[in-house]
């Protein structure tokens, strides 16, 4: 049966681990330089409405090292931008891929390209969730430390896509967290009712707070986003008098636990949600972090695809 990987919704508890451990076992293959073929013959089209470094180029990266073939459909070069319905887009695509990961602004976008292409779709990022990045994030705390057990994660920031496929995914596997937003960036109430309900049987703790030294107090990791994010350039100035405060530095790491990590999705706006001297301090690991999206995105693809 095809699967879609649309939200953290889309995996129980032992699908997520048994894709972090592919994603182990498939870096380890990569970076010996192993030939390894899951998708062989299979192609995957990578639709992006929004531009992206490191998401496109990871899903890219990751179809062609698993011998598979990846086209990047820019959204300006297909007729969505005339105005064809989505669902036609995704009749005809589903007829040429195999897959399709697909960034976009409304998550509306994802769910059609899902019910009408009949290929597997998945979600790189829509306005309120973004999966990927979070389980990729999870997989690196689990390679760094050796377990997610008893772990605690403090989100500085927004409440935004990226923190709430944190708290949904943190809560599948068992991780606590607490996001520290402004008021009026707190996560949709819906979502954060669904990251509860998954956590009860998890048993993490999952909690959102205004105060971010409430938050990082204790912690095992502290992750930053950026304050403005694509597509709300609008709102900048806005956005800037709400996050003040909100940035992960000095003060705030020494009251995190000793050796606490230190994480951040990128591109980071140094001097604004990060400083300087913590993204490049020694307990950073936002550049395995970023490594690991290809890894991550691998699994990913091997793991959906091998669904169907």
């Amino acid at each position: 049966m095809t699967r879609s990987f649309l939200t953290l919704g889309d995996l129980n508890r032992e699908e997520l681990f048994e894709i972090f451990q592919k994603a182990l076992k498939l870096k380890a293959a990569i970076k010996a330089r192993k030939e390894i073929f899951p998708l062989k013959n299979k192609v995957v089209g990578i639709l992006f409405e929004k531009p992206s470094t490191r998401t496109r180029v990871s899903f890219e990266s990751a179809a062609i090292r698993l011998g598979g073939h990846a086209i990047y459909l820019s959204s300006n070069d297909l007729q969505l931008r005339r105005g064809e319905p989505v669902k036609d887009t995704a009749r005809v695509l589903g007829g040429y891929l195999d897959a399709l990961v697909a960034r976009v602004y409304d998550h509306r976008t994802v769910e059609e390209l899902a019910e009408y292409s009949g290929i597997t779709v998945i979600n790189a990022l829509s306005d309120i969730a973004h999966p990927t990045q979070a389980v990729c994030d999870l997989l690196t705390i689990l390679e760094v430390k050796g377990s997610l057990d008893g772990l605690t994660l403090a989100y500085i920031g927004d409440g935004n896509n990226v923190c709430q496929s944190l708290l949904e995914c943190c809560a599948l596997a068992g991780v606590n967290i607490v996001a520290a937003c402004p008021e009026g960036y707190h996560p949709k109430a819906h979502i954060l009712d669904n990251a509860l309900r998954i956590a009860e049987k998890s048993g993490s703790r999952i909690t959102v707070v205004d105060d971010p030294t409430e938050a990082a107090k204790g912690a095992d990791i502290l992750y930053a986003d950026v304050w403005v994010s694509m597509g709300e350039e609008s709102e900048k100035e806005k956005k800037m008098k709400a996050f003040k405060g909100y940035q992960i530095n000095a003060d705030l790491l020494s009251i995190a636990a000793k050796g606490a990590l230190v994480m951040h999705c990128l591109p980071a706006y140094r001097g604004l949600e990060i400083t300087d001297d913590v993204i490049e301090c020694p307990q950073s690991i936002v550049w395995q972090q970023a490594e690991n999206k290809t890894h991550g995105a691998a699994a990913i693809l091997a793991f959906f695809m091998d669904s169907e």
